[in-house]
């Protein structure tokens, strides 16, 4: 059964975060999404997802690192430019990345805004110091400061129309201003908001713009006119709004390019986009397909960003938890969906009859739904609060079901659309439902374990076609005094297990009639699975280990010792006889059970390593963590077998050779191949056998053999030195070799180190006696210095 044990598994896929909140823009073409992630911008393909290139300096070290407050692209794509935590601005070339200039920003406080002109000859940034700067990025020069505002701006825009010399702003006291961006003379204030302003819209004419804030209105002002021509209440607080062009068309409406009509598309609160005649006060069109849950409390954010893209007439929804979700403007379909930044990863589970997809229960109400083969996701709504646990079916691949914060558990089901539909709701828990566990042998039944201290166990609805229905809880049971962590079941169905924070783990009857208490660990258990073969179960532990206990008379059979954690996530792999875990360490072990030997480490995670799961031919692992990375890996342990087997079969062709051409004397091929295959000693026996030969031939064949192969018999050579029986041949390739070293032909990776070594082997013994009779009689000298009246011997 050896053959079957696996040895190593390699990442193949790492998905990290690519919007982690902040900024965000749309190229012109539609092609790439500039995402703030961090501390750098990344630029993701929209077609395959990727992420292309990275604008901004890396740093492993946190604390060195030059955060990005807020960035903008120039109006030709060409040009990128970034406002640090340093108060420095940098220009960056948005298709190479490459860093073209650095300049102070001159505010007495961060930048918060930055926005170029339509000539993309000057860009303005507005602080938190209550003044926008105007910089010639020609001379990289301040050629104006605008005052009045107060406080951070949230708004700072050119207008579209170069002729007319304005810039906007908009700061802390809810007042849009206008300069003039030649003089820096304030022009006008335009009051009407009575809280944040979050965007500023010019129209096509240019002689009107819409505002939008958070006091739950649209604003459309007259470009002249301090007062406001007509106040539209949107009955929630906007985030974002953008103009939609002269002509367009959405659900049910079609704008023509004669038709009168500013159309303003606003999001922010409730989650939809809602499409507004502002001409009108009309409200032209509201979604009812919206993926992006609505704000927990009122005030709150639900979408940041609204983002239209004439090119392609697609519109980009952005959303608080860093989803990007794409849609069609004339359906109003979603063509794509973008998670920007995952949070903590709390479990995974692969779905379907070929598992090509998988889902993940991250720090969100939403689950994602993810192909395997592609980042490509779809957000699954149902939970009302963050989603904890994850369990499928074996014998019903298409059916899962989840527990969540919420007090619930829901079971789903994966149409043939790839869409996930729902089936019931169960409602029984009082307090935070922490894991769920399904039935092995058949799709009739499921557990649940909760901080209410309670296992349930629940039926599964008959009927499937019916959605959303009320799930009965068939027995209950208060099993543990502290919270319950884990639940499983035995693959015959018969027995279920129970882990909890008050150190044991107990084992339950279908009926829920306690059979035994697992006792020995010396913190709460986090994990608890059962051998798919052996009468066995097996618990991790705040302890940091691993225990193996008999079902039969609950003794401990064996204990794995090697996480420096929390032992967070257990699984049996192949047919029981190997475990595989992951631990608070952001380590992946894999044991063998016979020998309780580690037989592979990884380190993927830079944290808590919460979740894993493994698929049904053990062929790949799934891991995730409080670092928000999915890391795919694959089982090498076959490829790795055949290239040991072929690098095994080539060292004993490559033995053979050797000896072959030392046989019939081709000591110069003899050589090359030697050192070739690092043989120190081979190479030293062909030296000696040229050397009889005189030292005229041993140069002739050094002269045969490439840098490569010189700077390795350099390095033999150091060995050999130290030792007095071969010092001699060394110093012979010394001497021929030392011309090229001298030249800067040969490179030498320490040269003081091999000058020193390369001395002959007495030489160097007797410089070494010479310091110590010297540091010894200095010694002597220093002692009877500090004792003149001592005997002097």
């Amino acid at each position: 059964m050896a053959h079957m044990l696996k040895e190593l598994y390699e990442k193949t896929n790492e998905y990290t975060a690519v919007y982690t909140g902040g900024d965000i823009q749309w190229t012109s073409d539609g092609g790439q999404f500039l995402c703030q992630c961090e501390d750098v911008i990344k630029v993701i393909d929209i077609n395959t997802l990727s992420n292309v290139l990275t604008i901004g300096e890396v740093n492993e070290d946190k604390e060195e690192t030059d955060q990005i407050y807020t960035f903008q692209l120039s109006n030709n794509n060409e040009i990128v430019v970034t406002a640090h935590k340093s108060g420095l601005m940098k220009l960056w070339d948005k298709n190479t990345g490459q860093q073209k200039k650095v300049w102070r920003s001159g505010h007495k406080g961060a930048v918060a805004q930055l926005a170029f002109d339509s000539t993309d000859t000057n860009i303005a940034s507005g602080g938190s110091d209550g003044n926008i700067r105007l910089w010639d990025l020609n001379h990289y020069t301040c050629i104006s400061s605008l005052h009045g505002a107060m406080g951070v701006f949230t708004i700072v825009k050119y207008h579209p129309d170069v002729s007319k010399q304005l810039i906007f702003g908009a700061a802390d006291d809810t007042k849009i201003r206008s300069w003039d961006s030649k003089s820096g003379k304030e022009l006008q204030i335009y009051s009407g908001h009575f809280s944040k302003v979050t965007s500023l819209l010019f129209t096509p004419d240019g002689e009107h713009m819409v505002s939008s804030g958070r006091d739950r209105v649209l604003i459309l002002w007259k470009i002249n006119e301090s007062k406001a021509l007509k106040v539209l209440p949107v009955y929630e607080s906007i985030e974002t709004a953008i103009l939609l062009p002269p002509s367009f068309r959405i659900p049910n409406f079609k704008k023509k390019l004669e038709m009168d009509g500013i159309y303003v598309a606003c999001a922010g609160e409730k989650g939809v986009v809602k499409v507004w005649n502002m001409q009108m006060s009309r409200l032209m069109f509201e979604q009812n397909n919206s993926l992006v849950s609505p704000a927990t409390e009122e005030g709150g954010l639900a979408i940041t960003h609204l983002l239209f893209n004439e090119a392609r007439n697609m519109l980009s929804v952005v959303t608080v938890d860093h989803n990007i979700i794409i849609h069609d403007l004339e359906t109003f379909n979603c063509l794509k969906q973008m998670i920007g930044f995952t949070d903590e990863i709390l479990d995974i589970i692969f779905i379907g009859k070929d598992e090509t997809h998988f889902v993940v229960a991250t720090n969100s109400r939403d689950l994602k739904h993810y192909e395997l083969d592609n980042l490509n996701c779809k957000i699954v709504k149902g939970h009302t609060d963050i989603v904890l646990s994850l369990a499928n079916f074996p014998t019903k691949p298409d059916m899962f079901v989840s527990s969540g914060k919420d007090n619930t558990v829901r079971i789903w089901i994966n149409l043939s659309n790839n869409e996930i539909q729902c089936l019931g709701v169960g409602y029984r828990h009082t307090a935070s439902v922490g894991s769920v566990f399904t039935a092995q042998t058949s799709d009739k039944f499921f557990v649940s374990v909760s901080q209410d201290n309670c296992l349930k166990i629940w039926d599964v609805p008959k009927n499937q076609d019916v959605v959303d229905v009320k799930l009965n809880a068939t027995h209950t049971e208060l099993a543990h005094q502290m919270d319950i962590n884990c639940v499983a079941v035995s693959p015959n169905d018969k027995i279920i297990a129970t882990a909890s924070q008050d150190k044991t783990a107990k084992l339950w009857s279908e009926d829920l009639i306690l059979l035994g208490v697992l006792k020995g660990h010396r913190r709460g258990i986090w994990c608890v699975r059962f051998s798919p073969v052996d009468q066995v179960v097996l618990t991790s532990s705040a302890d940091s280990s691993l225990k193996l206990w008999s079902i039969a008379d609950l003794s401990c059979l064996k204990t794995f010792e090697g996480h420096e954690s929390s032992v967070l996530k257990i699984e049996f792999l192949s047919k029981g006889q190997q475990i595989i875990s992951s631990g608070a360490d952001g380590l992946l072990k894999l044991w063998n059970i016979k020998t309780s030997e580690c037989k592979m480490s990884l380190d993927n995670h830079d944290g808590k390593v919460w979740s894993l799961t493994v698929n049904r031919n053990e062929s790949l692992i799934i891991t995730g963590g409080s670092d928000s990375k999915l890391v795919k890996l694959k089982d090498v342990t076959v490829e790795r077998r055949e290239k040991l087997a072929k690098d095994r079969e080539e060292l004993i062709l490559q033995e053979q050779e050797l000896q072959n051409l030392l046989h019939d004397k081709k000591l110069v091929k003899a050589l090359k191949l030697a050192l070739r295959m690092e043989r120190p000693l081979h190479v030293l026996k062909i030296i000696n056998e040229v050397l009889k030969h005189g030292h005229n031939k041993l140069f002739e064949t050094l002269k045969e053999i490439n840098h490569t192969q010189k700077e390795t018999l350099l390095r033999f050579a150091v060995e050999w030195n130290t030792n007095n029986k071969n010092c001699h041949a060394a110093q012979i390739v010394f001497n021929i070799l030392t011309p090229e070293i001298i030249s800067g032909n040969l490179k030498v990776a320490n040269l003081e180190s091999f000058i020193e070594a390369s001395l002959p082997y007495t030489e160097r013994h007797f410089e070494r006696l010479t310091n110590l009779l010297q540091d010894l009689n200095f010694i002597t000298y220093t002692v009877n210095s500090m004792q003149p009246h001592a005997v002097k011997h």
